[in-house]
């Protein structure tokens, strides 16, 4: 039986809300079962990102027109959260071909009774119009409606970074992020990689943060020669500045403590000349493998994986054995909702408290394996202070034989050392708009 777009989407938002699954994973694998053409691909994976992205708007927008909406079955409202999104958001979509399909599923999943829910819903829509949301009168409530995050989390980020830039940074999670290329540069230069993907009729150009990088404006690189010979591989600018933070040389023998999938952990190798020993560490087995899979096609020799817990890693070396050591570390992730729009719903200011002890966790068990002159880095993919600066500070605090790397700001490229929100000069935060990255935090403190 052929299945719509439409289905496939209910389908993948069900698993995300019901199992809470990663948008990414549920969405490939969706692809993979369903025999959908390039265009229908495009429009699913709109459609998907479209209704996490803008999830509360559109639960505005159903309270509107149904009553007793906490009577609804999940997957009706999820029906309806796509069918809103569509009407609200694609433009090339006709009307009458939204409500039409959406009555075909509920008619199809459910009962009459839900199918004409559904019809009556979406023709009331399309008679009255949607709510005006200027008659939201609290702006923190407004704000989260408008931009689609919730407001616990608003007001964190409003302390943090005031109006303009937390209302600017909302906007940015609601677009979709730029694909970023690490040039291989071993294999060849930034210059040859660009010069290679224009002549074979992909969009791209130089990154704006990151020698190493080239931003990919139009065209599949999975399958293209050079990803397949390693020349180039996946990354975001503002993950590639932790290497210059790290700022490695040939022969060092180096630690990458949560090192999974492996896209830092090979950059190290690549600026290491592929010469001495990085020990790469994930706690998840399946991580390791990926770290592999990623060195192989790289062809990089340097890299060693183990499955183990940063927070034992006292128990398999020895203290002041390693030149430098990466603290990549677990965290809630709420710079990158670009890319994983469901976490700004599924974490909790718990999560935060309980991350931000692991994070100080890992810290603690790594410093004794570092020697004496020798950085350590510490980063993380999110925007929250209490995992960043806050981690950060209280390990200063316990471990003084540690101080600040006041170097760092020299070493990250001449626009970031402008940037406006470094604390001190050795611990930097970047916003997703500040230079359309990931949102990232980079810190390097030297052992006395």
């Amino acid at each position: 039986m052929t299945v719509t777009v439409r289905e496939v989407a209910l389908n993948v938002l069900e698993k995300i809300e019901k199992q809470g699954a990663y948008s990414q994973l549920a969405l490939n694998h969706a692809i993979e079962k369903a025999a959908l053409s390039e265009k229908d691909v495009a429009l699913l994976t709109q459609i998907v990102y479209g209704t996490l992205q803008r999830q509360l708007t559109l639960d505005y927008y159903i309270r509107t027109f149904v009553k007793n909406e906490k009577k609804m079955e999940p997957w009706v409202r999820l029906l309806l959260r796509l069918s809103f999104f569509q009407f609200t958001f694609l433009d090339k979509v006709p009307d009458h071909a939204i409500v039409s399909e959406a009555v075909t599923i509920a008619k199809k999943r459910g009962h009459k009774g839900i199918a004409g829910l559904v019809n009556g819903v979406l023709r009331a829509t399309q008679r009255k119009g949607l709510p005006n949301l200027e008659g939201i009168k609290d702006p923190i409530e407004r704000l989260s409606i408008e931009t689609s995050h919730p407001q616990w989390l608003l007001k964190r980020w409003l302390s943090y970074y005031g109006i303009e830039a937390t209302r600017t940074m909302c906007d940015y999670n609601n677009t979709a992020p730029l694909t970023t290329l690490r040039v291989n540069a071993l294999k060849m230069s930034r210059d040859e990689a660009l010069a290679a993907l224009l002549e074979t009729g992909l969009d791209a150009e130089k990154g704006r943060l990151s020698d190493d990088a080239l931003i990919l404006n139009k065209g599949k690189i999975l399958s293209h020669p050079l990803y397949k010979e390693g020349k180039v591989t996946i990354q975001d600018e503002s993950s590639m500045l932790v290497n210059v933070a790290l700022a490695p040389q040939p022969m060092m023998r180096i630690l990458d403590a949560c090192a999974g999938p492996g896209g830092k952990t090979t950059h190290i190798a690549e600026k290491m000349a592929d010469e001495g020993d990085i020990i790469a560490l994930d706690i998840h087995q399946h991580k390791t493998k990926l770290i592999e899979k990623s060195a192989a096609r790289l062809d990089l020799r340097s890299i060693h994986t183990h499955a183990l817990d940063a927070r034992s890693v006292q128990e398999a070396f020895e203290p002041a054995s390693f030149d430098c050591i990466l603290v990549d570390a677990p965290c809630t992730g709420f710079g990158v909702i670009r890319r994983k729009p469901e976490i700004k719903y599924q974490k909790t200011v718990k999560d935060i408290e309980q991350i931000a002890e692991i994070q100080t966790k890992i810290l603690a068990a790594v410093a004794p394996l570092l020697k004496k002159g020798g950085k350590l880095v510490y980063s993380t993919c999110t925007v929250d202070k209490e995992e960043n600066v806050g981690t950060a500070e209280r390990f200063l605090q316990e471990f003084t034989d540690f101080e600040v790397d006041h170097a760092l700001m020299d070493r990250l490229p001449q626009t970031l050392q402008n940037h406006s929100r470094w604390y001190g000069k050795g611990m930097v935060q970047i916003l997703p708009q500040d230079f359309d990255t990931d949102g990232f935090f980079i810190s390097c403190f030297v052992k006395k």
